[in-house]
C-alpha cells in the first residue's frame, strides 16, 4: 500500500484497563489492515483513558502529540509501597496511614509542583547505559537512578476516603505518576503507591472525545473516526503554499520565510489544494522541509 492511499492521521483511544498499549497498537494494525500504526506516549497496563494512535504518516508526527501537556485523574493509596510503585508490584513495606487527614494531604502538594526533579521508578522503560530500568530490576542488579527534571503544573484533591486519595493532576511530558505516588507517601511519612489512573487530556486529546476499542471495532467505517494528521499542530503557525512553493518543498529546496518564524521555528504547511503535507523548519532565515508528506 503507497502512503498517498494509507490511512494519515490520529484515533483518540479510550485504553481499556488490563490492557498494554502495545496490544492496543496490534488490535489497530489488524483492524485497519496496515503495519504502520503506533502511539504517543505509553499507557500501562492498569491505566486507562486517552491513547493516542498514529496511524499511516502520522507515526513520523508521535514526537508534537507526547511533548504536550496530559491530565490525570490519580488515586494514591496511602500506607502501602510496592516495587513498582503501583498495584502491580509486591509490597515492600506497610505503615498505619489512619492518622493522616486531608489538611495533611493538602499542606504538602505545593511542594510537587512547578519544575522538580523527580526519580523515575525502578520499574520503567528509562535507559541507563543503554538498558532499560526494568530489564537491570528483573535481572536482581542494583543501579543509581538518575533524577530527571520534570514539570507539575497544579495537583488539586478531587476525593479523600483515607487511606486513598484522588487527585487531578497537569503535568508536561516525562512525568511518572506513580513517583509523584510514591513521593507523596514519602512526604507524609506513611508510604503510598498509585492504586488507579486515568489519564483525561493528552495535548488537544480529550477524553470526553475517545473512543472506546471496542466501540472503534465494532463501527461499519472505523475510519470516520480518524482525526486529520495535523490535529495536534493546532500552535504551529501556518503556511498556505503555492504550486511553485511546494514543488520547491518536495524536492528539499528551501523558500523564503514569508511568515517570519524565529531562528528554528516551525510551521504546518499547506499545498495548492490546502492538503496538509509538511512541517517546515527555520534555518538560514529560509523554510526548509522538515517532515514532507508525499500524498
Amino acid at each position: 500500500m503507497s502512503e498517498s492511499s494509507t490511512p494519515f492521521g490520529f484515533f483518540n483511544v479510550d485504553k481499556p484497563l488490563g490492557m498494554t498499549s502495545h496490544t492496543v497498537v496490534a488490535k489497530l494494525r489488524r483492524l485497519l489492515n496496515i503495519k504502520k500504526v503506533g502511539h504517543a506516549g505509553t499507557l500501562d497496563p492498569l491505566a486507562t483513558g486517552v491513547l493516542v494512535m498514529c496511524v499511516g504518516p502520522a507515526t513520523r508526527l508521535s514526537e508534537y502529540a507526547m511533548s504536550s501537556t496530559k491530565r490525570y485523574t490519580a488515586s494514591v493509596k496511602l500506607g502501602i509501597e510496592t516495587t513498582t510503585y503501583d498495584a502491580e508490584g509486591d509490597v515492600v513495606a506497610e505503615k498505619d496511614a489512619t492518622h493522616i487527614t486531608l489538611a495533611d494531604i493538602e499542606a504538602v502538594l505545593p511542594t510537587f509542583t512547578g519544575e522538580i526533579d523527580q526519580l523515575p521508578p525502578l520499574y520503567s522503560a528509562v535507559k541507563k547505559d543503554g538498558r532499560k530500568l526494568y530489564e537491570i530490576a528483573r535481572a536482581g542488579e542494583s543501579i543509581e537512578r538518575e533524577a530527571r527534571r520534570v514539570r507539575i503544573d497544579h495537583i488539586t484533591v478531587l476525593d479523600w476516603a483515607s487511606p486513598v486519595v484522588t487527585l487531578d493532576v497537569a503535568c508536561g511530558a516525562g512525568t511518572y505518576i506513580r513517583s509523584l505516588a510514591y513521593d507523596l507517601g514519602e512526604a507524609l511519612g506513611v508510604g503510598g503507591h498509585l492504586s488507579g489512573l486515568r489519564r483525561t487530556q493528552s495535548g488537544v486529546f480529550r477524553i470526553d472525545d475517545a473512543i472506546g476499542l471496542d466501540e472503534l471495532s465494532a463501527a461499519d467505517e472505523p475510519l470516520s473516526h480518524l482525526l486529520p494528521p495535523d490535529f495536534t499542530l493546532g500552535e504551529m503557525p501556518s503556511l498556505q503554499m503555492d504550486q511553485a512553493m511546494f514543488d520547491d518543498i518536495r524536492h528539499g529546496r528551501f523558500i523564503d520565510n514569508s511568515i517570519d518564524l524565529p531562528a528554528d521555528g516551525l510551521a504546518r504547511a499547506y499545498g495548492p489544494a490546502g492538503d496538509f503535507v509538511a512541517v517546515l523548519r527555520v534555518q538560514g532565515g529560509l523554510l526548509r522541509p522538515h517532515k514532507v508528506f508525499s500524498r
